[in-house]
């Protein structure tokens, strides 16, 4: 088999692959550079639940309650760690607006049978001295934890190589299709790579792979996300014990603190096509944000600012498994939860290339449901 995109997406699925005895190669000239390695790394499955997106929920629950073996089985398979800490995250309400939005989301929580705890502005502060004493109140959640992707990108290159997936340090031109049906990938340099199996897992740009037939749909958008990644100085240590997440003026910020000293601050989410540039504005953005919810930001060093581009469905949720065309699956548009998403996404397709049939958990995302529906999305 061959994967297309070498991600954190397609190398999951490559190494459960291999897991599986398929010989597997990644084609991707960058692998590992994706967009995984500007995420944040949440594992949030509970503080990123929107109106509307109920149906992702199981799906990121599931693979939540995945993650602390799969974080261990990796680290083994890969001789390094993955940054996994469950360390829990709270949602913190700025202002009487956030508050109301905030105490929103936790109706829509009780609804859903999840396990938050709303706190007065006093409880958080007490829970993270840092914030700002204008806090009004926050979620607790135990639940939502972390990963370090940059760790998690370099362990699932380590056990893939490990496993014996050969990797193809180039463009995948367009798909060959042969007898109705995908037979590989040509590169761009005219090489022909031949599979039985073949995986699109490229992000975002999944859908500009060339030789698409018409009745596949790839409806996948690229949208950006600004991020910087501070340094916990020794004065400043430990500023921050779980993730802090807010809506501050309408806009998403996050702190996530790791134990390496690192605090990642994200992130942004502009339609703007294919554009990776990191703008003033977006920095100024994320800081002054970030210093409302927690005034000490300023104080720490920043030593990165960075760009990606989520991969974003019209429902904000995965293209998995068998398409139209035989011998193709998808495994793309995971948009804001491509880390939180990988253990039960690599599991799903390792189910799908050795059986031929997609998980019932997985069913809902079916990578042919909006091709069905007569979608049409233009690259």
């Amino acid at each position: 088999m061959v994967v297309v995109g070498g991600g954190v997406i397609g190398l999951v699925t490559a190494w459960r692959a291999a897991g599986r005895s398929l010989r597997t190669a990644v084609v991707d000239p960058a692998t590992g550079e994706g967009a995984a390695r500007v995420a944040a790394g949440m594992l949030a499955a509970v503080t990123e639940l929107h109106h509307g997106e109920e149906p992702l929920l199981g799906l990121g629950l599931a693979s939540a309650a995945r993650w602390a073996d799969f974080a261990e089985e990796l680290a083994e398979a890969a001789g390094a760690g993955v940054g996994y800490r469950a360390c829990g995250t709270l949602a913190a309400a700025l202002d009487a607006d956030d508050r109301a939005q905030l105490r929103e989301l936790h109706l829509l929580q009780q609804r859903c049978g999840l396990d938050t705890e709303w706190l007065s502005g006093r409880e958080c502060r007490k829970l993270e001295p840092m914030l700002a004493p204008g806090v009004r109140g926050g979620l607790r959640v135990d639940g939502d934890h972390q990963a370090d992707p940059r760790l998690v990108t370099a362990a699932l290159l380590a056990a893939c190589e490990r496993a014996g997936v050969t990797f193809l340090r180039s463009w995948a031109r367009e798909l060959t299709v042969s007898g109705d049906r995908a037979r590989g990938v040509v590169l761009d340099d005219g090489t022909a790579v031949a599979a039985g199996r073949t995986v699109l897992a490229g992000g975002s740009g999944s859908g500009r792979l060339g030789g698409l037939p018409p009745e596949v749909s790839v409806p996948v958008r690229p949208v950006k996300g600004q991020i910087l990644r501070l340094r916990i100085t020794r004065e400043y240590a430990p500023f921050l014990s779980r993730t802090v997440r807010a809506v501050v003026r309408g806009a998403q910020v996050y702190l996530v603190p790791r134990v390496s000293g690192e605090l990642v601050i994200g992130a942004t989410s502009e339609e703007r096509g294919w554009d990776t540039a990191v703008t003033a504005g977006g920095v100024y953005q994320l800081l002054r944000d970030a210093h409302d919810l927690v005034p000490g930001v300023t104080e720490l060093p920043l030593v990165e600012t960075s760009a990606g581009l989520r991969p974003a469905t019209p429902d904000n949720a995965p293209l998995l498994g068998p398409t139209a065309l035989p011998g193709l699956s998808l495994a793309t548009g995971h948009h804001r939860n491509g880390v939180l998403l990988a253990p039960i996404t690599g599991e799903a397709l390792a189910e799908v290339l050795t059986t031929g049939e997609l998980p019932d958990y997985a069913r809902p995302f079916a990578a042919d449901r909006f091709a069905r529906r007569g979608w049409e999305v233009s690259a």
